[in-house]
């Protein structure tokens, strides 16, 4: 009777266990692809992803506040430069460095900190109707400084992270003086203050409030594929995709990235959640519905996506 008894506790404990395995993720991605991804890693290993939804900044000064009494196993953003600012805070960790995660990835693309799981490209959008062939031939990210795009630009305001890592990749390649100039012509360049998202500068630009407009990929995909209705299906119609810096070091490619937090009480569990990110499978799922471009080879990104890359003068 007592093996009998004893035999049940650990039945029940091991049990108990498997029930309980978990992964907290802190996640500023809300889209509904990436729910669905979770649900599947879910059914395949039997592991619950816990979502704790919200801005980035906001779950970044959670994770930093509580320190080590974080349940913050993986933090997912939509940017590089947030993963590399958590990481400067000292509040990540290593162990991202799996054989799926180091094959499928770049190292341009990933540290054992934190790892691309999908890339977009920030490019100009331009009116066909306003901007001819010559303006563009050549276009740099750089010539949008030039006097000749004056009170035709519009992009996001500068304390937009996208912007950032774009100004970033600027003074990686032209230093600082030089890029604090650009920005000088930048901002005299500009049809309006700055406001809204993405996608409303590409609307500013097919409403005629400006020639051109700086945007990541995604966002014209988006747009044209009618998941954000008639309207902006219809405005993205009348704006066309340029991928500047083709004659140099080509066009500004940024990540969504999933970093490995510090004191992470799950960290095996989130570590089989970034490989499990990274399959043909999920890749496949990013690309036909978030429109960004797959992280790892052997993915064909949406064909909205490819078509804006046709797009050249």
């Amino acid at each position: 009777m007592k093996k009998i008894t004893i035999i049940s506790i650990l039945f029940s404990f091991v049990s108990s266990f498997t029930i309980a395995a978990e992964v907290n993720v802190f996640n500023a991605r809300h889209y509904k692809a990436d729910a669905e991804l979770y649900g599947k890693f879910t059914n395949k290993t039997g592991i619950k992803v816990n979502l704790i939804n919200g801005k980035s900044g906001a779950l970044e000064k959670r994770i930093i506040s509580e320190g080590a009494d974080s349940s913050a196993d993986l933090y997912i953003t939509a940017d590089a430069g947030r993963c590399g600012a958590m990481d400067a805070k000292g509040a990540l960790q290593g162990g991202l460095t799996s054989g799926p995660i180091k094959a499928a990835v770049p190292k341009s693309f990933r540290t054992s900190k934190w790892v691309g799981i999908a890339k977009r490209a920030r490019i100009i959008y331009y009116s066909p109707e306003r901007v001819t062939g010559a303006e563009l031939s050549g276009m740099t990210y750089e010539g949008l400084a030039d006097p000749k795009w004056k009170g035709r630009l519009v992009i996001r305001k500068s304390s937009n992270i996208y912007n950032k890592s774009l100004v970033a990749s600027l003074i990686a390649n032209n230093g600082k003086k030089a890029t604090a100039e650009w920005a000088k012509g930048v901002v005299a360049n500009m049809a309006r203050e700055s406001t809204g998202n993405d996608r409303a500068q590409i609307m500013a630009v097919a409403a005629g409030e400006a020639d051109i407009a700086v945007a990541n990929t995604y966002y014209l995909a988006l747009m044209l594929s009618g998941n954000k209705g008639a309207e902006q299906q219809e405005a993205a119609k009348k704006v066309k995709a340029f991928f500047p810096n083709q004659d140099g070091r080509g066009t500004h490619m940024n990540i969504s990235c999933a970093a490995l937090v510090k004191g992470a009480p799950n960290k095996a569990n989130a570590i089989a959640l970034v490989d499990f990110l990274l399959s043909p499978q999920s890749q496949e799922h990013f690309t036909n519905n978030t429109f960004e471009f797959p992280m790892i080879a052997g993915v064909s990104p949406s064909p909205l996506v490819v078509n804006l890359s046709l797009i050249h003068i």
